[in-house]
């Protein structure tokens, strides 16, 4: 859900230590000052995810993308009074992000992304086709990506657009929670496994 933009969103932006200038390309590796791999969560929400990834694994560091003002913001407010170094943001489409990152990135992680029903915006999914020929230019390597949604038929389809393009399902779950597999919640993953929703899970890489 999209919020609504803070009065301050101005000043939330523009003093934020966090957010990245994403109008140019970046050099992470530079921003973060060490070689630890570099992990990206595109739609990251109000960023509990990454804050949870960056708190287990200080030795990694995380950047979370956000298109929407409202949401970033709220973001950039939790993730800040924790002063974590692992941690980054940037406000992006992820259409965008090939002329943002280049080859630095170890793992792309879909969280509870939109899923775009209706066949004619199928296209737009993060999880399509065209979409991972996008995150092709983020890999340093190896590619990997972890992807979560409540979602059937996006998780269906998404199995479809790997394989097609690829990929290799390593891991796979229709039940995440009631699988013995480290998971880190969403926001949205608390609120719909409340609601009794199972959560789909897979892990797939491309050499």
């Amino acid at each position: 859900m999209r919020l609504r933009n803070p009065k301050n969103k101005d000043e939330i932006l523009k003093n934020s230590k966090i957010l990245l200038d994403s109008s140019k390309p970046l050099c992470l590796k530079e921003i973060f000052q060490n070689d630890n791999e570099i992990n990206l969560e595109i739609g990251m929400g109000k960023g509990d995810f990454i804050l949870q990834m960056a708190q287990k694994y200080p030795n990694k560091n995380f950047v979370g993308v956000e298109k929407f003002d409202g949401v970033i913001c709220k973001a950039i407010k939790k993730l800040e009074e924790y002063n974590l170094l692992n941690i980054r943001l940037i406000r992006s489409d992820a259409v965008d992000l090939e002329k943002i990152i280049n080859k630095e990135i170890n793992t792309i992680y879909l969280n509870f992304s939109d899923p775009w029903l209706k066949k004619r915006y199928h296209k737009r999914r993060l999880t399509h086709i065209n979409q991972l020929k996008t995150y092709d230019k983020l890999f340093k390597n190896k590619k990997h990506i972890i992807f979560k949604t409540d979602n059937i038929e996006l998780f269906n389809d998404s199995i479809l657009y790997l394989e097609e393009y690829g990929y290799k399902i390593i891991k796979i779950s229709y039940d995440l929670h009631n699988e013995n597999l480290e998971n880190f919640e969403t926001e949205y993953e608390k609120k719909f496994s409340n609601l009794g929703f199972k959560i789909n899970y897979l892990e797939a890489i491309k050499k």
